[in-house]
């Protein structure tokens, strides 16, 4: 199975205030503070202000009504013509134009993780919705971009510095969600946490599956990984351990792509199984 390649629409954002109600925390009128969403800001002349930046949402103005975004939502716009992004959740992108200060983004293609907390899928149902807005105006002011609709409804960003890509081997990998690679699933409480993969510079993988240890050798090239036959331990655990131990288990004696962005990993088998993992600090 190919990797499914990820991006994040602007006008996605930019729509979301319906959403951003469910999960957001401030309602108002007035201008966004220090955002240069009014009259602040100087217009983007070209498009090398807005790309290669990690934009973090700050706030959506709708209406007149002024919406805090949900923690983790971020907007990075490559030199590509692609744009990528997450909400915290699912991440999700579109193919994006940009002329002089004029921002237009296609059709987005998102993931489909189940994510804790119904404003967070709420939030993401609505905003599959609310998608194809329109044209946005943007202005960059020091850290801060805003993108304008005609109609003066207004996503207010701050820059992020780039963070590099954690290394494959030496990770230690947190697995937290496994699927199919079209519904891939937080994992269940009990196991939440607990589930983790290393890589070693030696070709071998070492971690633990919800229940039993595991290792195997795991080698890396050219964007896939095969990996050896497991040895495991041999402890019976309680259902949701058992059960997400066997979907992991797929993952072995066969190959898998992998795809590392900033601190988050992507495995998917040939069997279609995905499996994604954030980085765990080394004193963990």
């Amino acid at each position: 199975m190919h990797t499914q390649r990820l991006t994040l629409t602007l006008t996605a954002l930019a729509s979301a205030g319906l959403l951003l109600t469910a999960c957001g925390s401030e309602s108002g009128t007035g201008s966004d503070s220090g955002s240069g969403g009014g009259s602040g800001g100087r217009s983007v002349e070209s498009e090398q202000a807005l790309t290669g930046v990690r934009w973090n949402v700050e706030s959506l103005t709708v209406g007149g009504k002024k919406h805090d975004a949900p923690e983790g939502a971020y907007l990075k716009i490559g030199k590509d013509g692609k744009a990528t992004g997450s909400y915290g959740c699912n991440q999700a992108g579109t193919t994006v134009s940009i002329k002089g200060d004029t921002v237009d983004f296609g059709t987005t293609q998102t993931t489909r993780m189940a994510c804790e907390g119904g404003g967070r899928m709420k939030f993401e149902e609505n905003l599959t919705r609310a998608l194809g807005a329109g044209k946005f105006t943007a202005k960059v002011d020091g850290d801060r971009m805003t993108l304008t609709t005609a109609k003066g409804d207004r996503v207010a960003f701050t820059s992020h510095p780039a963070e590099p890509d954690a290394p494959l081997t030496g990770t230690k990998w947190t697995v937290n969600g496994i699927g199919d690679g079209r519904t891939a699933a937080t994992l269940p409480k009990a196991v939440s946490g607990r589930v983790h993969l290393t890589f070693g510079d030696d070709g071998k993988v070492s971690g633990n599956l919800g229940c039993n240890d595991v290792s195997a050798t795991a080698e890396a090239k050219d964007g896939r990984i095969t990996f050896g036959k497991p040895a495991t331990t041999r402890k019976m655990c309680p259902g949701d351990a058992m059960t997400t131990e066997r979907k992991l288990l797929k993952l072995f004696d066969g190959e898998a792509r992998y795809e590392v962005r900033q601190d988050t990993l992507k495995l998917t088998a040939d069997d279609g199984t995905v499996i994604t993992a954030k980085t765990v600090p080394s004193d963990s």
